[in-house]
């Protein structure tokens, strides 16, 4: 428990104080995000925030980490590779944000291009983990024999490939009210410190002898999105910007994965799913009518440009993601239970 508070202390210190120093050295510089020309007309005035604010996330959750490990801790390799994804994340997201903020224009890296960057965290991320650990390559819902649809090596490499670009893809559709996706996320990688911690007490049952290390993992990652959260909140002094939502979906994906939690996660980021299959209704229903479902798409500017205020939004879209942790957690606790793990 010492190595989670940890873990979440450090994290959220280097967080608040990165994200402070950033918040500086960007608006000395004048280097600010580009706001969409399609967006909310309310969004103009955000023009010039300073953005990579995810950084100091991606940071803090490594710091954190690797410090609290040193306290009675063994650094495992899951934990380690987990820590790597969520890196690769903030690094492709933190290339997407540079070119924006050099060209002035919310336009970075090519779809192609982040693709590729995201195909390549992926891929190395399920290799590592299917070549050095005795990780468990089934489909599964809270426990890896829950549902136990066993893909082998190959087939559970390209089933984590795929779960990282979904989760990266809706973390980053989500990331767009000040302080929207971080608070959601802090719910989502809670929900994980409770799940893995759980999961280390009851190792006859779930089989991870990593589970202890990617607890304090989720925990550093509430700190430091929590020590994000501190500037983010709205009015935001500062954008996450892909950096921030890259890193953070990666790192969902990741815990989901080597948890075998991977069905859960559609609960455990709930709100994340509700924004993206928003924007899927809307693509297709415009295609197919050519009309839209919502006046704009992710879902939390149809109620934006309905005329709620942001903070409204963001708060009643924070209230669903609580719900939908809670149930998901339920879920857990209550599988658990027929386990016999109480």
């Amino acid at each position: 428990m010492i190595r989670l508070l940890l873990a979440a202390g450090i994290s959220f210190v280097v967080s608040v104080a990165g994200t402070w120093y950033l918040v500086h050295w960007l608006t000395q510089r004048e280097i600010g995000q580009p706001i969409r020309e399609d967006g909310p007309e309310g969004h103009a005035t955000k023009a010039g925030t300073p953005t990579m604010g995810g950084v100091a996330v991606v940071v803090g959750a490594t710091v954190g980490y690797l410090i609290s490990d040193l306290y009675r801790g063994i650094y495992t390799r899951t934990g380690i590779i987990v820590m790597l994804a969520i890196i690769g994340g903030g690094a492709v997201g933190l290339m997407d944000d540079w070119i924006k903020v050099v060209q002035e224009r919310n336009l970075g890296l090519s779809k192609r291009a982040k693709l590729l960057g995201l195909l390549i965290v992926g891929i190395g991320f399920a290799t590592l983990l299917v070549q050095f650990t005795s990780v468990h390559t089934t489909v599964s819902f809270t426990r890896h024999d829950s549902i136990g649809l066993e893909l082998g090596r190959v087939g559970w490499t390209i089933w984590a490939v795929l779960l990282i670009l979904g989760a990266a893809n809706a973390v980053n559709l989500t990331d767009g009210l000040d302080g929207l996706a971080a608070g959601a996320a802090i719910l989502s990688f809670a929900a994980f410190v409770v799940i893995a911690f759980w999961q280390f007490r009851h190792d006859d049952i779930y089989a991870l002898p990593h589970a202890l290390d990617t607890a304090v993992i989720a925990a550093a990652m509430v700190g430091a999105l929590a020590g994000f959260l501190w500037w983010n909140a709205a009015p935001a002094q500062i954008f996450m910007g892909d950096t921030g939502s890259l890193a953070i979906g990666c790192g969902l994906a990741a815990l989901s994965l080597v948890s075998s939690t991977q069905i859960l996660l559609v609960l455990l980021g709930g709100l994340f799913v509700i924004e993206t299959v928003s924007v899927i209704v809307q693509v297709a229903f415009f295609k197919m009518t050519g009309r839209r479902v919502f006046r704009m798409a992710p879902v939390h500017h149809h109620f934006e440009i309905g005329g709620w205020p942001e903070t409204t939004v963001i708060v009643r879209f924070w209230m669903i993601q609580g719900l939908c942790v809670a149930l998901g957690l339920g879920l857990f606790y209550a599988d658990s239970i027929s386990a016999g793990a109480v």
